[in-house]
């Protein structure tokens, strides 16, 4: 354990962690398995004993979850896009799509927020707002938010978890992770309750489920 310890101290506190956390959040916005959320948490809580500092945790994960979801959207804008766009009128695609444009168009912006605390969610989204044409700039004001907003969410969450287990920092990581999967799963708990009371209408549009329907 105290060799795991080490390592990952050594790790943590390295000059490289927040740069690799960039790279890392950068990825995870248009290749959704990268452990981003993980890494965040990581950096908080051993901001909590001092090093890497807590606003450079924050900073390099936004930054890098702000440039992966412009990378998903030009990918949306792109060839992900003509592929949503060249569906025939009256398939499941089409139809999905259509009602994709319509509930962006009317609250994209609190979609695009919400969508990045859903697994796999905000990929979904940004590429269909890149695929429907959402303008540029509403959507980088609303990248901007929802990226600042999670830098927060994961560093202060891994930093509690820090302050509390101060000599053990690997129960810190768990703690914050946990509380991160609590959050997830109330967020889900809460879709899942609209679309039963919707009766399943819209569900094509909900954040994290934009792009799911396919084409017949």
């Amino acid at each position: 354990m105290d060799v795991i310890l080490g390592f990952l101290g050594s790790a943590v506190s390295s000059p490289w962690f927040c740069l690799a956390l960039f790279a890392v959040a950068l990825l995870d916005g248009f290749f959704p398995v990268v452990p981003s959320e993980s890494m965040v948490i990581a950096g908080g809580v051993y901001a909590a004993s001092g090093s890497p500092d807590l606003a450079l945790v924050v900073v390099s994960a936004a930054a890098g979850a702000f440039a992966g979801d412009h990378v998903a959207y030009l990918l949306g804008r792109g060839p992900g896009g003509r592929l949503l766009r060249r569906a025939r009128p009256g398939t499941r695609r089409h139809g999905a799509l259509v009602r994709a444009a319509d509930a962006l168009a009317e609250r994209g912006g609190l979609v695009l927020v919400v969508a990045r605390y859903v697994p796999g969610g905000r990929t979904a989204v940004t590429v269909t707002m890149g695929a429907v044409g959402f303008p540029v700039r509403r959507f980088s004001l609303f990248a901007g938010v929802a990226a600042v907003s999670w830098g927060l969410y994961g560093g202060l969450l891994g930093y509690v978890g820090g302050a509390a287990f101060e000599e053990d920092p690997v129960k810190g990581v768990a703690v914050g992770l946990g509380l991160a999967l609590s959050v997830t799963g109330a967020v889900e708990g809460v879709r899942w309750a609209r679309r039963r009371r919707r009766g399943g209408e819209g569900g094509a549009v909900e954040a994290g489920g934009v792009v799911g329907a396919e084409g017949r």
